[in-house]
């Protein structure tokens, strides 16, 4: 998932440093470890938030970061990891793939853009940004949109509605992040959408839900929990948790307003409360419902109606999935694969 998140928390956090400096993968020729748009933040006291790479650019890349933070201007770096021996940069690793790399340091602007884009993704909105790149590969303008229609960024001169209008074009056709040449602008761009959160709404606090909801935490997703046990739904035993809800489905439910972006998982291991959650949710058109539990439960839970296709039962993808650990695994893979609109199909070879 989107690694900005965390940087995005870090930034906003008490621990403000000055002297940060955001890494961003913005193009790949060639196979990688990470693709265009995973970003990585270097700050002054030596902590990383983050990563690029498998180990292989983060070392050479901390050397490169004191220069940034010198100049105060931003450069792109480029990583040729095709060569298999020890004496290229590749560093033997055989990759098979050209990174290029761009440095920029947190200055007060970008800061304060930052501050918006946060704002507009802890609110559900999706934001696209362009930035127009010069000749050396810096970066000399950029401007954000977010789905609503809310325009920022530094650009200089006016952002005329022909640019507004193209930003409007590229935002909502989902683009592929990359280095583009823009006709309009005769300039090169780099093009990514920042995407909120996904979010995962568990009901049920049992001893199951522990491992899905922190696997599912480390994940990127943005985990809700709940039940109406206080004894179980709580900040101990759900620490990375984003929201506790403690109550029956009826209260809890509507306080929700689930939409077509959001997952959910039943486990409350409560059969009549199962059965209201699933009646409550069957139809919404969520992005995934999952049940935990055979099949012939999930169907004893719709009273005996065929199972829907909207309806993963059992939750998870079939890998054989044994204990409450690799079960989340299994889970999250699957909304992971839902995420990236997979369209393999899912094969149900046993039964949980």
């Amino acid at each position: 998932m989107e690694g900005i998140h965390e940087i995005l928390n870090a930034l906003y956090s008490n621990s403000y440093q000055k002297g940060d400096v955001l890494a961003t993968i913005i193009q790949v020729e060639g196979s990688a470890y990470r693709k265009e748009g995973t970003t990585m933040l270097f700050r002054s006291d030596g902590t990383q938030i983050g990563m690029l790479s498998a180990g292989c650019l983060e070392t050479d890349l901390s050397f490169r970061v004191e220069e940034i933070r010198n100049e105060g201007t931003a450069q792109t770096v480029i990583y040729d990891m095709r060569e298999e021996d020890d004496l290229s940069w590749g560093q033997g690793a055989g990759c098979n793939g050209v990174i290029h790399v761009l440095l920029e340091p947190v200055d007060a602007f970008l800061r304060d853009y930052f501050s918006k884009l946060k704002c507009h993704l802890d609110h559900g909105k999706r934001v696209t940004m362009i930035k127009r790149m010069t000749k050396e590969l810096s970066v000399s303008d950029y401007l954000f949109l977010s789905d609503d229609d809310h325009h920022f960024g530094k650009w200089h001169g006016s952002v005329s509605k022909e640019i507004k209008r193209l930003v409007n074009d590229i935002h909502q056709t989902f683009p592929k992040s990359g280095i583009k040449y823009l006709a309009e602008l005769s300039s090169t761009v780099y093009v990514h959408s920042f995407k909120p959160k996904p979010r995962l709404v568990v009901f049920g606090a049992g001893a199951d839900a522990v491992p899905l909801v922190k696997t599912a935490s480390l994940a990127g997703f943005s985990v809700t929990v709940s039940d109406w046990r206080s004894t179980l739904c709580n900040d101990v035993r759900f620490p990375e948790a984003e929201q506790l809800l403690i109550g029956y489905p009826n209260e809890t439910i509507p306080l929700l307003h689930l939409n077509r972006s959001d997952s959910v998982l039943i486990l409350t291991h409560q059969f009549q409360k199962d059965q209201e959650i699933l009646k409550r949710l069957k139809g919404v058109g969520l992005n995934y419902l999952g049940v935990l539990g055979p099949r012939i439960r999930t169907q004893r839970l719709l009273e005996g109606v065929d199972i829907p296709p909207e309806i993963s039962s059992p939750a998870g993808l079939a890998i054989g999935a044994e204990g409450p650990e690799e079960i989340a695994i299994s889970i999250i893979a699957e909304l992971i694969q839902r995420q990236r609109n997979k369209s393999v199909q899912k094969v149900i070879t046993f039964e949980r």
